[in-house]
């Protein structure tokens, strides 16, 4: 059954929200707004980061009122994933510590691994990155709602790679902030291809969890850890292997799930 949503006003309030911040951070960086203090520690909080998550929530609360947000928040505490949980901790740390084991085979020097200089850092970086690293803030959004709604109307693939294009775009002004990550440090239609490709198996976990946005959460965890813990994006080698092997995980889903659904048979709308 449709429900009621509309994706142009989750867009204009998510990006909107977020660029609120993000465009004037960007401004100070290239030196064209010299910002006061004040302006400056309001920015420092990162508070552009929870854009997603407030447009979701407004979007539903116009759309389907407080019986939608209540649903929408729901998903996000759906833990019980059976052989899915395995799924969202595994896939990404295996296909990027692939990339990198194979282009080291092939010749490619090993670089560093500075996260593990600091070894009891890596479960607490899993915690912070889960609730302030963007799983949730953005999840809501782009699984969450987008998806989600989207998939009423259109395949799940197309609608996967609809959220992917607006998880990738959504960044665009922090191209230009110097950034630690290293997606910032390259073009931008590396990190589009990233987040269409990662997008899609994230919305394969969702869909196949019964519209767990925990998962999808989960899943946005691990990948953003597992790229801080294995430094393949460091490698031009192992970014292009990186690409190739999420190419292939995507292709093994639509030939396995179908593009209609990710599924298979047992998709479903928590709506």
């Amino acid at each position: 059954m449709k429900t009621k949503s509309n994706i142009l006003v989750f867009a204009l309030i998510a990006f909107g929200f977020s660029w609120l911040f993000w465009v004037p951070e960007a401004l100070i960086a290239q030196g064209i707004w010299n910002a006061p203090e004040s302006v400056r520690s309001v920015l420092a909080l990162n508070l552009g980061a929870w854009g997603p998550l407030i447009g979701a929530i407004v979007a539903t609360l116009i759309y389907q009122g407080g019986a939608g947000v209540k649903e929408l928040l729901k998903r996000g505490v759906m833990v019980r994933l059976g052989k899915w949980w395995w799924v969202t901790l595994l896939v990404f740390p295996v296909l990027i510590g692939a990339a990198l084991g194979i282009s080291t085979l092939l010749g490619s020097p090993l670089p560093p691994f500075e996260a593990l200089e600091q070894p009891a850092s890596l479960p607490i970086a899993i915690l912070f990155i889960f609730f302030l690293g963007g799983p949730l803030q953005e999840e809501f959004g782009w699984r969450g709602y987008v998806l989600e709604h989207l998939r009423e109307r259109i395949s799940a693939l197309a609608a996967a790679v609809v959220a992917g294009l607006m998880w990738g775009l959504w960044h665009l002004p922090l191209f230009f902030v110097p950034r630690a990550e290293d997606y910032y440090n390259n073009p931008i239609w590396g990190l589009l291809l990233t987040t269409v490709l990662a997008g899609i198996i994230l919305a394969w976990i969702y869909l196949n969890t019964k519209g767990s946005i925990f998962a999808a959460m989960l899943g946005h965890t691990m990948f953003n850890w597992s790229n801080w813990v294995i430094p393949a994006l460091k490698s031009e080698t192992a970014a292009l292997i990186l690409f190739g092997l999420y190419f292939l995980a995507v292709i093994y889903i639509i030939w396995q799930f179908g593009a209609k659904t990710l599924a298979g048979k047992q998709a479903s709308n928590p709506s």
